[in-house]
């Protein structure tokens, strides 16, 4: 545990723009998928897309994903505890409140990440993670 933390401690942190990007390519995906089953379950389509957003990070970020979703997967981005160790299911879904909670204030809380010594967001403070490169 003590090298997981070390190496969370001293890997290289990933920045805002990578970031930003990485997740850019995350929306397309999602709106993709999103679009086609609002087509599908047109009654049903607001509450699907904020599942399907909500499964979609959760699984990704989470060990049964390895940590990163296809967007942090283009630039070798990972997420992890800031211990070094894979985020539990439970604890993608507080970082996953947290980006919510992050982004209603006009995303000051997503740009913190531009100005914070440990490239941490707000989610990521709340959730104990950093976002590395490997």
């Amino acid at each position: 545990m003590a090298t997981a933390t070390m190496a969370a401690d001293t890997g290289q942190k990933a920045g805002f723009w990578i970031r930003a990007i990485a997740y850019l390519i995350d929306a397309v995906i999602l709106l993709v998928v999103q679009y086609i089953l609002s087509l599908v379950l047109r009654d049903a389509a607001g509450i699907v897309s904020f599942v399907v957003g909500i499964a979609y990070f959760v699984y990704f970020w989470s060990a049964s994903g390895g940590g990163m979703t296809p967007g942090m997967r283009v630039f070798g981005l990972h997420v992890i505890r800031t211990d070094g160790s894979a985020l539990t299911i439970t604890q993608a879904v507080i970082r996953y409140v947290g980006l919510i909670v992050a982004a209603i204030p006009f995303a000051i809380g997503l740009i913190w990440v531009a100005f914070d010594s440990n490239k941490q967001g707000w989610h990521d403070k709340i959730a104990s993670t950093y976002v590395v490169k490997r």
